[in-house]
């Protein structure tokens, strides 16, 4: 084996990553490392990476026990990840790119830029790459930049390659790219752990799969010998404990009408309805196009194409103000950078969205201010010093409940909830919930995003999957979540065996 991982832990304070990760690597492999949303994939490859340092259990590398306290110590090795996004110096060329930090030099020590150029021509040109070592990698597409990394990696004399979701982002004719810079580094006997949430790939790319769940590996073995369905039910066997039932109620008038909502690559012709009552689950795995939805009904990325209807009236969203005057909230995904000054009082944070409301003449009425926030602190059961407290000091529970303050106070009427209760614990997800139902109850319609589908299986009255940027099911009361992972992760068939010949190196880049 290139590499093993033994029993591998690791905890980031309360919360355990990884419990017992267990995964190995021979030469000429392809390692498929797959998991639900937080299984605990990203953490354990960049242990092997040397990003991070585990807390328990051992490495070994080419059968020796190593320790790797930086990534310059995995690289020594020859061990390099390839990221999700990319982290290449963008303002230089594709050359000085592959060579950062290893330039050729002359004589007197100045960098050869002519023996660097010449040196990666040859690389590029051995593995039949379609780069040039001119071009800037500021304009190169996310395929192009991995290119770029894995040029990087060979040059640099790696033997294990870590690709840590590297199709997540990319088209279907970028991800064929892939799946042949893959294949290609098998034949050179190189070893390779891939990341990945796209089931389809599985069959047609990998020798070996690793299945992560809760931290732990629950199974390692071939590719081939689980069946997609069987994936699905590793993935998400654990038992699924009752955390809200919701009572659901007949829904009212159409508060949202979206149709063909566009914004290539990432969204293609999305339409769905949300009414007054009612709480719409939105389900897919990263790089489906679910926040990047909720960017474009908020007016913060412009559409391509599409219409947009708010309470039976057209609406043009082209900046979030306008989203905000049509009575649209956003409750974004990181609260923190996107919903909160953290720097500023915990009551100025909660009138932020309103103060026109709050405002006569352009001159704000203080006192309506502070009775206002001392009513939702009390409504929202926000625990907090007094509304002088900073929004940095709150728990991440009673930050979410700013958030969804600051739009109850504005008084809108359709709220879109990017991952409401991520990192936040089970007591204040019960109370998000609460606040949801309450919502949905009074009128409101809610659109919400969720990676955790045990609680859209509990809350929505129905769930839409999207995968690749488009809508692939409308799922009612009563689905499974593998009906859902079925729907998010499977590519069509003639999309699967298109894949399968690619890997296959039965087509042409």
């Amino acid at each position: 084996m290139l590499l093993e991982l033994r029993n591998i832990r690791k905890r980031f304070g309360g919360v355990i990553a990884l419990r017992d990760g267990n995964l190995s690597v021979a030469p000429g492999e392809v390692h498929l490392l797959v998991g639900e949303n937080g299984a605990g994939k990203s953490t354990l490859a960049k242990i092997a990476g040397g990003m991070l340092v585990a807390d328990g259990g051992q490495m070994l590398w080419r059968g020796r026990p190593v320790r790797f306290e930086r990534p310059a110590d995995a690289a020594a090795h020859g061990i390099a990840m390839v990221h999700q996004e990319s982290v290449l110096a963008p303002h230089l060329s594709v050359a000085e790119n592959i060579f950062l930090g290893r330039e050729p030099r002359l004589p007197l020590g100045m960098v050869s830029r002519r023996r660097m150029r010449e040196a990666a021509a040859r690389l590029i040109q051995e593995h039949r790459f379609p780069l040039d070592p001119d071009w800037r990698v500021e304009r190169l597409n996310p395929a192009g930049k991995q290119l770029v990394e894995i040029c990087r990696a060979i040059q640099h004399g790696s033997s294990l390659l870590i690709f840590d979701e590297p199709t997540s982002a990319l088209s279907e004719s970028e991800s064929r790219e892939v799946f042949q810079i893959v294949r290609s580094l098998r034949e050179r006997r190189m070893g390779v752990i891939y990341i990945t949430h796209r089931l389809e790939e599985l069959p047609v790319l990998g020798d070996r799969l690793t299945i992560l769940r809760d931290g732990e590996t629950v199974y390692s073995g071939s590719a081939g010998e689980l069946s997609i369905r069987q994936v699905i039910q590793f993935m998400v066997g654990r038992e699924v404990t009752t955390l809200y039932e919701r009572t659901p109620q007949a829904p009212g008038k159409e508060l949202l009408r979206v149709e063909g909502i566009t914004r290539e690559p990432v969204l293609h012709s999305v339409s769905f309805s949300v009414h007054a009552g009612e709480i719409v689950g939105l389900a897919g795995l990263m790089g489906a196009g679910r926040t990047e939805l909720c960017r474009a009904l908020f007016g913060i990325d412009p559409i391509q194409a599409g219409r947009i209807w708010v309470e039976g009236h057209e609406v043009g969203l082209r900046h979030p103000r306008d989203a905000v005057r049509a009575g649209l909230a956003l409750i974004p995904e990181d609260r923190q950078r996107n919903g909160l000054a953290l720097g500023l009082p915990l009551g100025w944070n909660l009138t932020a969205a309103a103060l026109d409301l709050l405002s006569r003449y352009g001159i704000l009425r203080r006192s309506d201010e502070r009775r206002q926030c001392e009513d939702y602190i009390a409504r929202l059961r926000i625990r907090a010093e007094s509304p002088r407290q900073l929004a940095a000091r709150l728990s991440g529970g009673n930050q979410q409940k700013v958030v969804i303050a600051k739009w109850l106070l504005r008084q809108a009427r359709v709220f879109l909830f990017d991952e409401p209760t991520r990192g936040i614990d089970v007591g204040a997800k019960v109370e998000v919930f609460q606040l949801m139902d309450q919502l949905a109850r009074s009128g409101a319609g809610i659109l919400m995003v969720s990676s955790e589908l045990p609680e859209l299986l509990q809350v929505a009255d129905r769930i839409l999957v999207m995968r690749q940027g488009r809508l692939a099911a409308e799922l009612g009361r009563g689905t499974t979540q593998e009906e859902i992972m079925r729907y998010a992760s499977l590519e069509t068939h003639s999309a699967l065996r298109e894949a399968g010949n690619f890997a296959r190196g039965e087509t042409q880049a």
